[in-house]
């Protein structure tokens, strides 16, 4: 831990504004990828850029806010399809998937929940809950923070932002929230610390 401060999971994802993180086949092209909001997704959330990207805009990641990803094998697959095994290859990469044929440079994890546990009580900075939407769903009790870029664009049908796990309500309070003229707005919600109650 750092001083007396947990590690916290953050999940930053861009979502349609119904509430869908890609379309049913998994694409996710409908979202912006230009506009005055990518200054901010640059500046702020570099540390989340996979690192194909960094390279490409000439970025140093600053490791200032991240060092950790954890992604499930949909989201992982869209780098192996490419050709990429390493795609945050400056962050600890962990899978979320039951397969055992691992690459260099990442670690899978059958049980996600649990290995978000064992890192949230070892030093570090924040995790990057990456998606999708199921692994979401099934990390949502440790999930301290949402950073959600909505776009403007309505999918219709496709991966919700949490799916597979039937909660009861949990409540997260408004910590900012940004308004680009591209139409995209990146509001970020925190999780409430516990009320301590004296006996």
């Amino acid at each position: 831990m750092i001083g007396d401060l947990m590690r916290e999971l953050t999940y930053y994802v861009a979502a349609s504004l119904d509430g869908f993180i890609a379309a049913t086949d998994g694409t996710f092209d409908a979202f912006l990828a230009e506009g005055d909001h990518m200054e901010a997704v640059v500046s702020d959330y570099a540390d989340a850029l996979p690192a194909h990207v960094l390279n490409a805009l000439g970025i140093e990641p600053p490791r200032t806010r991240f060092d950790t990803v954890i992604q499930g094998w949909n989201s992982y697959s869209v780098a192996l399809d490419v050709g990429i095994t390493n795609p945050y290859s400056h962050l600890a990469e962990y899978v979320a998937t039951h397969r055992t044929d691992e690459p260099s440079g990442v670690t899978y994890t059958s049980d996600a929940l649990a290995t978000v546990r064992t890192l949230k009580a070892q030093p570090g900075l924040g995790m990057y809950l990456c998606g999708g939407g199921s692994l979401a769903g099934s990390l949502l009790p440790e999930i301290d923070r949402l950073i959600i870029k909505s776009n403007p664009v309505v999918l219709g049908a496709g991966i919700p932002l949490f799916g597979g796990v039937a909660v009861a309500p949990v409540g997260f309070a408004l910590q900012s929230a940004w308004t680009f003229a591209s139409g995209v707005t990146i509001t970020e919600y925190a999780r409430p610390a516990p009320q301590l109650h004296e006996v």
